[in-house]
């Protein structure tokens, strides 16, 4: 339906098109021919006909083609701010309306000084303001949504690689703009208003998922920023350890009792950073915390942190010391041992310390993993082997693939999956298989004992995927004072 709607609209504004080219001297089927159009716009409008070679150059596309409709337009006498809103907002309405009205008329090349001294038009203050402030976010949108967007590390999922307080830039070019699925949203917020609150985005229209072409495709390790697959809700985004803790102690159900999951379209589903240690057809392990990808170790990221636990003589630690190292630590049951997320080489160094006896690393066998299935008694530190499903890739479905891919087959591939008997229906029809119809990526946090990732919620779609962390251009420490509250080193770093 969407389709046809949508061929309905493209063919009146290509009559209005044909119409409004038809008083202006020229053939009307020269309006329906893609960049010969442009080329013969620029020359109704005295703009530079190599313009159209810009046509080809992504985003910039967009404002070249912009300027050269509004200036055809203004050639007709619409120059008045209404006319302007509905010749982009209405043209397969208003363009039929004016090409048929005998008083609209075609005066000139808009963009010349005669034409400005023949049909002078001087415009007031306040559209002067508005002209200005929705070209700004006309602009600041389009980069955003298709070039580049600024984000900010909120939890300790990444670290030390990246740090809570880190404002990164994350390229959408890299792997493909994507088309937005929900076009119609309050510019600069992603999901929520600001101030007010409620949604900032309208489901009225939803497009289906698609991307142009990117620079490169996913490489493993890379730093992605990507939808959030399992549900949606903002306090998991925020309170990973918490949702970590509950998983151990209270089991799945009552989880999502804790929370409230929001379903909201992909691309306005919290964003994620994690690092893709995964890729399509990838079998992913963990034997004892250690990740082995096809079997083989995977690449450690050199900041990588774990959880470790510190056992001291009982004369505790030196706040202050901990305080400077950037380490938050937790004092057990016992006091003369601590729990914290370190590093492998802060974990030396603490073993060097003099009241400390030993440093052990903790591997967590009581926080269940996906799939959360009986048939899967795996942690969050030994798990797997799994393998991840690549595009056209076919399984058996039985009662062993069905709890791991499950999911993918109904809530990211769009099909509806039941059991009757013994038996498998997709989409109402019995099937012993199924193959599927897009990449999907293994996503993991470099703390990896303070990660909510793949371990708990299973494989992120290639329709999650947002784009690529590139650098750093601030950091912030909250627990800095005057001038360290910046971390100067950080400005302009790259994320490996």
């Amino acid at each position: 339906m969407y389709y046809i709607i949508f061929a309905i609209l493209t063919i009146a504004t290509l009559y209005g098109l044909w119409l409004l080219f038809r008083k202006a001297g020229k053939q009307g089927w020269e309006a329906i021919i893609p960049f010969y159009r442009e080329y013969i716009m620029a020359q109704l409008t005295a703009r530079p006909t190599w313009w159209v070679i810009l046509l080809l150059v992504p985003i910039v596309n967009i404002f070249i083609f912009y300027g050269l409709y509004l200036d055809f337009l203004k050639g007709f006498g619409k120059r008045r701010f209404w006319e302007t809103v509905v010749g982009v907002l209405f043209p397969f309405i208003f363009l039929p309306l004016w090409g048929r009205d005998p008083n609209v008329k075609y005066l000139g090349q808009s963009n010349t000084e005669e034409f400005h001294k023949k049909y002078p038009y001087k415009k007031s203050v306040a559209r002067e303001w508005a002209d200005a402030i929705i070209f700004a976010t006309i602009a600041a949108s389009l980069i955003r949504g298709f070039l580049i967007e600024a984000y900010m590390i909120p939890t300790g999922s990444m670290e030390r690689s990246l740090l809570i307080g880190d404002f990164l830039f994350v390229s959408k070019l890299n792997y493909g703009p994507r088309i937005p699925i929900t076009p119609i949203a309050f510019p600069f917020a992603h999901h929520t208003m600001p101030v007010t609150g409620g949604k900032a985005y309208s489901e009225v229209i939803q497009l289906p998922y698609k991307r142009l072409p990117g620079f490169q495709k996913i490489e493993r390790n890379d730093v992605v920023v990507f939808n959030f697959p399992a549900g949606d809700t903002v306090a998991l985004e925020y309170q990973e350890t918490t949702y970590s803790d509950l998983v151990r102690n209270m089991g799945k159900e009552t989880v999502h009792n804790q929370f409230t999951i929001v379903t909201r379209p992909i691309d306005k589903r919290e964003n994620y950073i994690k690092r893709c240690v995964g890729m399509p057809g990838d079998v992913v392990s963990l034997e004892r915390a250690k990740l082995l990808i096809n079997g083989e170790p995977a690449f450690t990221p050199p900041e990588m942190q774990h959880a470790y636990f510190v056992y001291t003589d009982g004369s505790g630690l030196n706040r202050e010391r901990m305080h400077d190292l950037r380490i938050d630590f937790q004092q057990m049951s016992d006091p003369s041992v601590f729990m914290m997320h370190i590093t492998v080489n802060q974990a030396e160094m603490i073993k060097n310390w003099g009241n400390v006896k030993d440093v052990e690393m903790i591997v967590d066998d009581s926080t269940i993993a996906y799939p959360h299935d009986k048939h899967y008694s795996w942690s969050i530190d030994n798990f797997g082997p799994l393998t991840i499903p690549a595009k056209d890739w076919t399984i058996t479905l039985d009662s062993l693939t069905i709890p791991l891919y499950g999911r993918a087959i109904r809530d990211y591939e769009g099909n509806t999956l039941e059991k009757k008997a013994n038996d498998y229906y997709i989409n109402g029809e019995k099937a012993t298989s199924y193959t599927f119809k897009q990449n999907y990526y293994w996503m993991m946090g470099d703390n990896r004992h303070n990660s909510l990732d793949s371990r708990s919620w299973g494989f992120v779609p290639e329709d999650h995927i947002v784009g690529k962390a590139l650098f750093t251009w601030m950091s912030w420490d909250e627990k800095g004072t005057f001038l360290s509250k910046i971390r100067w080193n950080r400005i302009f770093k790259g994320i490996h």
